[in-house]
């Protein structure tokens, strides 16, 4: 084989080859493929180089060419940033969007019976009796007292350090735990239920309703709802045990499962949000309108993260699921 003419012959399309390579990550569809096409004929072009006329000047500039068009397509053009990208523009708030119906029906459950035991608790002097000494309820609910202190306990930064822990333990429970068939996250959300509505139904006894809710709505409007989507997806989660529809069982669980750690891993930075304003709004000197503005906003963005980015990346068939290509192969689903 003469070098000279084969270089001549095939040197424009290794040209070609090395600016698509340059260009990586700004190829357009038709190039991407180009690029693909290239690659094959150079690497085919680099075999027969090397077992019929092993040229080292030329055999050095087709491995060189070789290499670099492989790494181009496998993936070394995806940096860690825009994985992290989609993944809170569009897994993770389409996860949640996908469980609505679940977390939404859970939040409506848990305000009504938190409801409930507060009314019957400020309402019934043998309940209250029953659950501390008048002392005890005294020292709860006085001006200054134990339930105004709670939020500013030890430094800020420790506090919310400390809530954050809280609420994640609380939230993973609720997802980890759903699949033992929903039954630990019913009883996870009625102790939270239960602690809600005793303190809303001895402060509203004592007549501070308005401080009860001036010190619990900025920071657990967005804590709750994030408690609720975790139990939402735990009970999706044990529901798919129960009934796995057309898909096989461990296929179920698997898919759902992925998703799970999805919204936990989104859910970390919606509690860290929600610890801070425990930490640094609500115990603050601002007005009880301003600091109760401040979780209402924060709340309202999160329901149109959910309800505007999370609606569209589900309806453009995003599940929250890992990207196809690290998922595996799945059998077909029968019936």
């Amino acid at each position: 084989m003469d070098v000279d003419v084969f270089v001549a012959e095939h040197g424009a399309e290794w040209d070609r080859l090395a600016e698509l390579v340059r260009r990586g990550g700004r190829l357009r569809g038709e190039e991407a493929d180009e690029l693909v096409l290239l690659y094959q004929r150079a690497a085919t072009h680099l075999s027969i180089v090397r077992s019929v006329a092993p040229d080292p000047a030329l055999l050095a500039r087709l491995s060189t060419l070789v290499a670099r068009a492989r790494s181009a397509l496998t993936g070394t053009h995806n940096p860690a940033w825009r994985e992290i990208g989609l993944f809170f523009s569009r897994r993770f708030p389409a996860a949640v969007y996908r469980g609505r119906r679940w977390w939404l029906a859970t939040m409506a459950a848990f305000a009504l019976v938190a409801g409930v035991l507060a009314v019957w608790i400020a309402e019934d002097s043998r309940v209250r009796a029953g659950i501390a000494a008048p002392e005890e309820i005294r020292r709860l609910t006085a001006p200054g007292g134990d339930f105004e202190s709670y939020y500013s306990s030890g430094p800020a930064t420790a506090f919310a350090a400390q809530v954050w822990t809280n609420n994640a333990w609380v939230a993973a429970g609720c997802l980890l735990l759903g699949v033992l068939l929903c039954v630990p996250v019913l009883v996870i959300l009625w102790l939270n239920a239960l602690n809600l509505g005793v303190s809303a139904g001895l402060m509203a006894e004592a007549g501070r309703l308005d401080v009860f809710f001036g010190l619990i709505t900025p920071h657990g409007l967005l804590e709750l709802t994030a408690v609720f989507v975790a139990a939402g997806a735990g009970m999706r989660l044990g529901w798919t045990v129960i009934d796995p529809g057309r898909r096989g069982r461990a296929a179920a669980l698997a898919q759902e499962g992925r998703a799970v750690v999805a919204i936990a891993l989104g859910l970390t930075c919606v509690l860290l949000i929600s610890g801070v304003i425990e930490a640094f709004v609500t115990p603050s000197g601002l007005p009880g309108w301003a600091r109760i503005g401040i979780g209402v906003v924060a709340e309202a963005a999160f329901l149109a993260y959910v309800f505007v980015l999370g609606r569209r990346a589900a309806m453009a068939g995003e599940t929250g699921d890992l990207d196809p290509r690290f998922t595996g192969d799945t059998a077909p689903a029968t019936g």
